[in-house]
């Protein structure tokens, strides 16, 4: 029942990396350094997203192997003493077990949650959801991926019936026109991505970025906008009214292939240049030619990431964006369309897979009931068993020790990535039971009941879906240590212990081959997908139907969603080759047409005023990952980014009398973090900039906003006001 994945005595092993959505390839050689599992990462050439390139987090990934960093035994609370001592596997999944049930029987089902990470593979995010809804019967789960891509999933559905991050493979974006790159600093978050927008401008395109600070990526723009925080809706629908004011709309394409562009448009015609000037800060001249650089050129693209997106307007500003393609026929077409890049290393999988809270496996909706029947059928349950969908991730952590008594979390870290994180802490600590499965003692493990060392990328075999929507295989390359099980080995012995000895395999691959059978039919279907072809093809595009014979709604499936070539009928000789381009024949809704969703503009949840008069924004650098859990614990990685900074204009320091390097403490409704001041005319003065990746008084997410988009409970992390204060003492005036 374990991983039954062979660990190799010698050579090399082709995998991936465990760090962003890129999922780059690379090789694992035995015979590396003893701190890093023996293990060395070398360049893979021949996998088509990184050509071998990697950022120095996928350079130094193996140093996480090291028992000096990571967890390696079970560790149990002591009541005597407050601490997390060690124990046995046995002890420490029955005291696991014990405390779900124990809740679960003084207070429902629903008082028992399951939080999990964008992060796991397919086969633990796909059984994850199942044990939260075959086993605890509860529907309180979801994943912090809420907190990356909600909105643009949302949108993506609300328009083209279908999500999938990127509607086409990355190498299109070297071969289009001109590429809208929104609130991305791929440089930085995904740095060997940055090529394709090396190569588009080399081909004779064109990037425009939009960012309120001048980034690495934005350095390499032919335009760079640079709006106030939370105004991204505003300046797309400005752009939408003037591409409608200078007669630069696709009729053709809006006529053949689109619904709703009236109410759109009126809504768009709204905003004019002028007005759009003064909300965004963004001239009109900047305006006139953004939209002359996109609709000149013969094909483009609009790329969004968090900055667009984690808004509690996410949802509609990504629309806006969408809406831009869609009124110039850049969608649907070879080279053009809308993408969204995806963050988590299985951001893409881990949405599609059931540990959302809505959705069951295939990106089938929880409240469909032929999506019900489906895969209790596959699960051996009555669709009556299944619970509906619960709440989104930030209501649940908010709810934890009133509604939700007990939780358990794999491999996310919510005390430093959640809004509000002094209360998501106080929230986790009253809780009257939390086990946490990890590879590190994080800052969120270091409060639970009871911890669980979990195996590490390089230790377990399993499947990540990239934000092409490439689904792709990590092989394992070495064994964890003696103490240490996988999530997978974790779920099947709690599984167990709660009465289901069945239906809970640990091996992975065997796992997937339900998940197969579970997604068939689904929006996002992989039941032609196989390990032996992702080794053979380097990972196959969904939606793929089954190899042998395509469910009855597979090939409607597909045809509303893949090219020509991939819409051949799937059959035993002929299997389907996966969909690498989305959308050229129609689009993924009951009439084939992509949806206008009418916007307009408002204002942020929370904006600033005199008692808070700057906005923050927040985001990564180049050398941490999320919320750091793992990179703060390599050396390299730590050298290079050692700790948090405010990042303010030099007209904001003068103001404040503030200099270089000097701790200053930003205080918003929330909270107060404090970290040396980085001074730079590379931002806006209403505006100051802090990474989240670290702890303490510096960490970042005390002071964001919850406030929640009305469609993906995205929280607004990307604007709240605040004030910025001095900490150190000032000189006394000279006397007079």
């Amino acid at each position: 029942m374990t991983d039954a994945s062979p660990v190799p005595a010698s050579g090399t092993v082709p995998t991936h990396c465990p760090y962003c959505a890129l999922q780059c390839g690379m090789n694992l050689e035995s015979g590396g350094e003893r701190g890093s599992g023996g293990l060395t990462v070398v360049e893979r050439t021949d996998f088509p997203v990184n050509r071998g390139a990697l950022c120095g987090k996928g350079r130094t990934a193996t140093a996480l192997l090291s028992s000096r960093v990571r967890l390696t035994e079970p560790l149990i609370r002591n009541p005597a003493t407050g601490r997390l001592e060690p124990a046995g596997w046995d002890e420490a999944l029955s005291t696991v077990a014990s405390g779900l049930a124990r809740t679960r029987a003084a207070h429902g089902a629903d008082s028992v949650g399951v939080f999990g990470g964008g992060g796991l593979t397919n086969e633990k995010a796909y059984t994850l959801g199942k044990f939260a809804r075959v086993v605890l019967g509860t529907s309180q789960i979801d994943y912090n991926g809420r907190f990356c891509m909600s909105s643009a999933a949302a949108a993506h559905q609300r328009a083209f019936g279908l999500d999938r991050g990127l509607p086409f493979p990355l190498a299109d974006i070297a071969r289009t026109g001109c590429v809208v790159l929104v609130g991305s600093n791929l440089a930085d978050t995904m740095p060997p991505a940055l090529r394709y927008l090396t190569e588009l401008r080399e081909n004779g395109g064109t990037l425009v970025v939009v960012d309120p600070r001048r980034t690495r990526t934005a350095e390499h723009a032919d335009l760079h906008l640079a709006p106030r925080p939370g105004t991204d809706l505003a300046l797309a629908l400005g752009l939408l009214h003037l591409v409608v004011a200078q007669g630069r709309t696709d009729e053709e394409f809006i006529r053949d292939r689109t619904t709703g562009w009236a109410e759109a448009r009126a809504g768009a015609m709204a905003h004019w240049p002028e007005l759009v000037e003064r909300v965004t800060g963004v001239g009109v001249p900047e305006l006139r030619r953004a939209v002359e650089l996109f609709c000149d050129a013969e094909s483009g693209m609009v790329l969004t990431a968090r900055g667009p997106e984690q808004q509690s307007k996410g949802t509609d500003t990504v629309g806006a964006w969408i809406n831009l393609c869609l009124a110039t026929g850049r969608a649907g077409r070879p080279l053009s369309g809308y993408g969204c890049l995806t963050g988590q290393g299985n951001g893409q999988g881990g949405r599609e897979h059931g540990q959302k809270a809505d959705q069951l496996p295939g990106y089938r909706r929880l409240d469909d009931p032929a999506a019900r029947a489906h895969v209790a059928g596959v699960w051996g349950v009555s669709p009556d068993t299944l619970p509906g969908p619960g709440r989104s991730a930030y209501e649940l952590l908010d709810a934890l020790g009133t509604e939700v008594r007990s939780l358990l979390l794999m491999g996310s870290n919510p005390v430093i990535s959640a809004p509000r994180a002094a209360h998501v802490e106080q929230r986790l600590r009253s809780l009257d039971f939390l086990a946490v499965a990890d590879v590190v003692l994080s800052e969120t493990a270091a409060l639970a009941d009871v911890v669980l060392p979990a195996a590490q990328w390089a230790e377990e075999t399993g499947t990540t879906t990239n934000l092409e929507g490439r689904v792709l295989l990590r092989r394992r390359a070495a064994a964890p240590p003696a103490g240490v099980r996988s999530d997978l080995e974790i779920l099947h012995g709690l599984a167990g212990l709660l009465g289901h000895e069945k239906g809970f395999p640990a091996d992975p691959e065997e796992v997937f081959e339900e998940l197969r059978r579970a997604s068939a039919g689904g929006p996002a279907d992989y039941s032609g997908i196989t390990y032996r072809r992702i080794a053979e093809e380097d990972g196959v595009f969904w939606p793929c139907p089954s190899e042998e014979k395509a469910p009855a709604s597979a090939p409607a499936r597909a045809r509303t969603t893949a090219t020509a070539t991939a819409t051949a009928t799937a059959t035993a000789t002929r299997p389907h080759p996966g969909t690498l381009r989305l959308f050229l024949d129609r689009f993924a809704t009951d009439d084939g047409r992509a949806r206008f969703v009418p916007v307009v503009d408002r204002p942020s949840a929370e904006e600033t005023d005199d008692a808070y008069p700057v906005v923050l924004t927040t985001g990564r650098v180049l050398a941490q990952y999320q919320s750091g859990a793992q990179t703060r614990r390599v050396d390299e990685l730590n050298a290079a980014a050692p700790g948090p900074f405010v990042e303010l204009h030099p007209r904001l320091a003068a103001q404040l009398g503030v200099v270089e390097g000097e701790a200053v403490a930003v205080v918003s409704r929330r909270g107060r973090a404090v970290a040396p001041a980085r001074i730079t005319d590379g931002i806006r003065p209403d505006t100051v900039f802090m990474p989240f990746h670290w702890p303490g008084e510096g960490r970042a997410n005390t002071l964001t906003n919850p406030a929640l988009d009305p469609t993906s409970r995205m929280p607004e992390f990307k604007v709240c006001a605040v004030r910025v204060e001095r900490t150190e003492p000032q000189e006394p005036p000279e006397p007079a």
